[in-house]
């Protein structure tokens, strides 16, 4: 028995908006700042920036920079 047309029509729509949500997902993903650590034996881990070593890992990147910075110009 084949599918009744507003059934074709509707898994289209649900596929489309799947699609859109995976998007969106990725997106807010890719666009919040975090911090990656990689470890010797090649594990990593991901920290946000409004964690408590997210944050103190932005603090201590920002040391970084700013020193690297400093002795640029020199």
């Amino acid at each position: 028995m084949p599918p009744k047309p507003h059934r074709i029509l509707l898994d289209r729509v649900s596929g489309y908006a799947d699609e859109a949500a995976a998007y969106m997902r990725r997106r807010r993903v890719a666009r919040r700042p975090f911090a990656r650590l990689y470890y010797p034996n090649g594990r990593s881990a991901d920290h946000a920036s409004d964690s408590t070593s997210g944050a103190e890992l932005f603090v201590a990147a920002g040391r970084l920079i700013e020193v690297a910075g400093k002795k640029a110009k020199q």
